[in-house]
């Protein structure tokens, strides 16, 4: 198996991409294939020539950066020969040379350029990240966060089969609960998106659950859960800030107390540090883009080897089970003519 890894894509490439790279290729038996600037790269993988890992260094002299915008990523993205380590690695991907592709680059970059490049799958007209989230019970997986920040409703749909399938496949999560992110249970409830995808998943054949605030979300109510990307992005900064919060907030209150309390800490540090490890987006390392025509994981720019390594054991897995043409035959069996929900106006809950 051949994962292609962006090593100029975190925020300290290529150190961490590098590193995590090779503690997969190590861990994993995977074949890594690092692409960026030979004159970067090359040097930090030199001292492990002798490892006898199966890695190899593809040469693209550009980056898409955290500073690229509008039409100047746009072209990166489209450029028909590609130079920017992004397009050379899903190109990688197009050709049959590799099976996945794994950033921590610039997302934005990732989505463009998978989206220019790789094209969607049939019958999904916009792709969507969708990264794993703890609760309560466990995890969910929630899509979209950031790809799409204005979505129609036959767009929900389409996460809702993919969202279901990655669950179902990758997190091995028998019949996936799939709610509708909404502020309220009610199936009246919501703004006129929301309203107008309830009658859709309702007749997907989905194990669809109905609305779901965000209370639910975190409690584990909800194996997969469906938003627009704003809305989505915006839920996943805010609850990753506000772990953070508690959880700084915690140590602080715990340093700066008297010597019983200090010793009350050293007691819950064991719990804290599972929390921490629990919370850590690193854990997973990267999300899917789910509905491209390949397998493309955008994770953190502050990834670190950890989180890189992560990203490429989440990589391998979805390609021992298939996942992308799972996610092909069913797009293709549930949102077919003949089986697509007719929408009209009285099916619209008000």
């Amino acid at each position: 198996m051949r994962i292609v890894v962006d090593a100029m894509g975190s925020d300290r490439c290529p150190e961490p991409d590098v590193a995590g790279g090779l503690l997969a290729a190590r861990e994993y038996g995977v074949e890594i294939i690092f692409v960026g600037d030979e004159k970067i790269v090359g040097p930090v993988l030199a001292p492990h020539a002798s490892d006898h890992l199966s890695v190899k260094l593809v040469h693209a002299p550009e980056v898409i950066s955290m500073e690229d915008r509008g039409l100047a990523l746009a072209l990166k993205a489209k450029r028909l020969q590609p130079k920017t380590s992004m397009a050379v690695g899903i190109d990688l991907i197009k050709r049959g040379e590799a099976e996945a592709f794994v950033t921590a680059g610039n997302t934005g970059g990732g989505v463009a350029t998978a989206y220019f490049r790789l094209g969607t799958l049939p019958g999904v007209e916009r792709a969507a990240l969708a990264p794993v989230f703890p609760t309560q019970k466990g995890t969910c997986v929630i899509l979209d966060i950031g790809a799409n920040p204005d979505c129609k409703p036959e767009n929900l749909l389409q996460f809702a089969v993919m969202g279901s399938i990655y669950a179902e496949q990758v997190r091995q999560v028998k019949q996936p609960r799939v709610g509708l992110l909404s502020n309220g249970e009610e199936a009246g409830k919501g703004n006129q998106l929301v309203r107008e995808v309830y009658p859709l998943l309702a007749a997907s054949g989905l194990n669809f659950i109905g609305n779901v605030e965000s209370k639910e979300v975190i409690g584990g109510e909800a194996d997969v859960v469906v938003t627009d990307g704003f809305t989505g992005n915006i839920m996943l900064k805010t609850s990753e800030a506000v772990a953070g919060l508690i959880l700084e907030t915690m140590r602080q209150k715990i340093k700066s107390a008297s010597v019983f309390a200090k010793l009350g800490g050293l007691l819950v540090k064991p719990a804290l540090q599972s929390l921490r490890q629990m919370l850590d987006p690193s854990e997973e390392g990267a999300a899917p883009l789910l509905g491209v025509n390949g397998l493309v994981f955008i994770g953190h720019g502050r990834s670190d080897a950890q989180a890189i390594k992560n990203a490429v054991r989440v990589a391998h897995h979805a390609v021992e089970v298939n996942v992308l043409n799972s996610i092909r035959d069913e797009i293709a069996r549930s949102l077919s003519p003949a089986a697509r929900p007719e929408r009209s106006l009285t099916s619209v809950q008000p």
